[in-house]
């Protein structure tokens, strides 16, 4: 059963950056799960989002890369008083698409904003974070760069991907941090102990999970005969190796028992649990489904009660999930 609900409301930590309890993920729009979408039913689903009460969006210079943050700006053109558009520098990438690692040099920083600017047809971008931090400059560099930015009003609201909690700190004393993005859910739990989600607490950042249905693992549609084309990141990551898969099947098991019980689906469950986490959490699943996005807006209206949450985390710390969460080349992109 797919429970269905009425999209609430979340602030990012002390920022004041009202958006949608779920956000949308654009990434899978444009690649990632393999070939791009088509741009017309692309198209659709977003303003489908945003009829139902979805806010924020999430894309990045990354993807495509250059063509998600098009198709975004395209799509929520008519929109955009009404939405809440998040976008992601720090990569290396020559206008061919090729890419040099991370580059986070101000005056990098600087030409790929402008160019943002010209993709998303906005002029301001609601919340800019830096994909991935970048060894060879200081982050106070980073955060005075951002600084100048919102200044000149190019940009609103500052955020930080996949960084560490002294990153966080030291970033956060040059200019508040609105948001800070990284994988979370009910089976990549690190961000509980390495300080991240701690420091988000106590310096008022709201925090964005990405892949929180565990890149589709979560909502028990994948087994251990699923295939995944070339071009899809699962077929060379680790937890989705087919020995791997058999053993996490034991996290999708909980999750179908406790939606069996709440009249909800496990991908519901998934979501709701991280809601229940903490008030400043906000999810940011992507699809390319009407019928999943209805699904993920309804998690927004399932209620975990503290018994039920007590029951998915003493489960859940039985399961010793098998597999690194990304390749070790990506990994090593993450401020760890």
């Amino acid at each position: 059963m797919v429970k269905v609900g009425i999209m609430k409301m979340r602030t990012l930590g002390n920022s004041g950056l009202h958006v949608s309890a779920i956000g949308y993920g654009c990434m899978g729009l444009t690649g990632a799960y393999g070939a791009a979408a088509d741009r017309k039913e692309a198209v659709a689903l977003l303003h489908a989002a945003v009829e139902r009460g979805v806010t924020m969006f999430d894309s990045a210079e990354a993807y495509g890369p250059f063509t998600n943050e098009e198709l975004v700006g395209e799509a929520l053109a008519r929109f955009r008083e009404r939405v809440v558009i998040a976008t992601k520098f720090g990569f290396g990438i020559n206008p061919d698409g090729t890419r040099y690692g991370v580059d986070s040099r101000p005056e990098h920083i600087r030409q790929v904003v402008d160019a943002m600017l010209q993709r998303l047809n906005v002029a301001t971008i609601d919340l800019l974070y830096q994909h991935r931090v970048d060894p060879n400059v200081p982050i106070e560099d980073v955060a005075g760069t951002v600084k100048e930015l919102i200044q000149q009003g190019k940009v609103k609201h500052f955020g930080l991907s996949e960084a560490g909690a002294q990153t966080i700190r030291r970033a956060h004393a040059v200019h508040p941090i609105t948001a800070v993005q990284s994988e979370y859910s009910l089976w990549t739990r690190d961000v509980e102990h390495n300080g991240v989600l701690a420091a988000c607490e106590e310096l008022g950042i709201g925090f964005v999970p990405f892949s929180p249905l565990g890149a589709g693992f979560l909502t028990g549609k994948i087994n251990t005969s699923t295939t995944f084309s070339g071009t899809d990141f699962r077929s060379i990551s680790p937890r989705f190796a087919a020995d791997a898969r058999a053993a996490n099947m034991a996290v999708v098991d909980l999750l179908k028992r406790i939606a069996e019980r709440k009249h909800a689906t496990p991908a519901q469950i998934a979501l709701a649990w991280l809601l229940a986490q903490k008030p400043w959490i906000v999810p940011i699943p992507g699809t390319r489904k009407l019928e999943r996005l209805d699904e993920n807006i309804g998690a927004a209206s399932v209620d975990l009660t503290d018994a039920d949450l007590r029951e998915i985390n003493d489960a859940a710390s039985k399961i010793t999930v098998q597999g690194a969460r990304l390749p070790e080349a990506v990994l090593k992109l993450t401020n760890r």
